[in-house]
């Protein structure tokens, strides 16, 4: 099928406003990348720090604490998302290396094959050809089937699958598997030297756990807000997929780093992430928004993936 069609940004923005969300700072990027990993750090080692006072405590902080490592590994995961666009970072080799090694690695994701994945995904939105059809075509399903892919997701099914599915991938000799692999696995090794040197197990052991469930079950609603019963298809790219307004709540867990503005970055998938939120503003101003599909949370959008 042909490509979707795409928005042009010179009829919808001022010269000045587009010049404005489309300029790529030298310093965001990697204080994002910074960010990630400092939340990373204090639920980790705040986790075990409640296990050390008392098992009680443990019990008690470690669901928040997994929910935490969670949403911050789902945002790694969209900041190399911004760096498969080269969005990091204006310098191309300093934007592939934070997207590849302390973003990428960290959840197993290779940049330069998700870069051609995911560039088709944006020029086939929807379409028989986008290699992310089958995220979004089983919506709306079951209450059942939805709850049945949860537990998936909570119990390390998904985990489970997806990695031994990879590494079985690797074993065969698939090279570029092999390094996504290696690169997983050494970024895994640092984090447990890390925190055996500065704490033992425990805080390894919860991001391992946050791996395995929260971040899937994160990532699974992440992707049926973004796509799942929306009229994508029509031909207006307003409605190429969604934008999920996100309290504080869900920017910790499921929308971390701007993600719930959906709509606008494949409406201009040139914006990075951190300027998202102005270019809704914008698009508002503009009048654009009863174009466009939009959530008031993310309840509403699993409301709207059941039937």
């Amino acid at each position: 099928m042909p490509a979707v069609k795409a928005a042009n940004p010179r009829d919808i923005f001022a010269a000045e406003d587009w010049r404005a969300i489309t300029r790529l700072s030298r310093w965001r990027g990697i204080w994002l990348v910074l960010h990630g990993w400092i939340v990373v750090a204090l639920a980790a080692f705040g986790g075990a720090a409640a296990w050390d006072y008392h098992w009680l405590a443990g019990l008690l902080v470690t669901p928040l604490a997994l929910a935490i490592l969670g949403g911050r590994q789902l945002g790694l995961s969209i900041l190399m998302h911004d760096g498969a666009h080269g969005l990091l970072h204006p310098d191309r080799k300093t934007n592939n290396w934070l997207g590849q090694w302390p973003t990428g690695a960290a959840t197993g994701s290779d940049l330069f094959a998700y870069r051609a994945y995911h560039l088709t995904h944006h020029k086939y939105t929807q379409q028989p050809e986008d290699p992310d059809l089958s995220l979004s075509a089983p919506f709306p399903t079951s209450r059942d089937s939805l709850r049945r892919k949860f537990i998936r997701d909570l119990t390390g099914q998904t985990f489970y699958k997806q990695r031994r599915a990879q590494f079985a991938v690797a074993l065969r000799g698939t090279s570029s598997t092999a390094r996504t692999v290696g690169r997983f696995l050494v970024l895994q090794a640092i984090l447990l030297t890390i925190s055996l040197l500065f704490w033992g197990w425990t805080p390894f052991l919860l991001w391992l756990a946050a791996l395995a469930t929260t971040f899937q079950l994160f990532l699974r609603i992440r992707n049926i807000a973004e796509h799942a019963c929306t009229p994508t298809g029509s031909g207006d790219p307003f409605t190429h997929a969604r934008t999920t307004y996100a309290g504080l709540i869900a920017r910790a867990t499921v929308a971390p780093y701007w993600v719930n503005y959906h709509s606008e970055h494949h409406l201009f998938m040139g914006v990075p992430c951190y300027h998202l939120a102005a270019t809704h503003r914008l698009l508002g101003l503009g009048g654009y928004h009863p174009k466009m599909t939009l959530s008031p949370h993310y309840r509403d959008v699993l409301a709207q993936a059941v039937n």
